[in-house]
């Protein structure tokens, strides 16, 4: 589903092994390949955010306290 505002919003089923499918229409939008790492942000209040995949290095960085050695 894709609003006026380039907002979007796709379900997905948790399968037994608790992997989800991103949906095709996301993946092509958001340039995920087959072997790319995501990143999962949790709260348990608000819920799972997956931030785009270019920005896994900036969420490192920012919870590890800068660079790794």
């Amino acid at each position: 589903m894709k609003d006026s505002e380039e907002k979007y919003a796709w379900t997905a089923t948790v399968g037994t092994k608790g992997q989800i499918v991103i949906p095709k229409e996301a993946r092509e939008l958001f340039g995920i390949e087959p072997g790319d790492t995501l990143i999962l942000l949790g709260d348990k209040d608000r819920g799972i955010a997956i931030p785009p995949k270019d920005t896994f290095s900036m969420y490192f960085s920012h919870i590890f306290g800068g660079s790794k050695k």
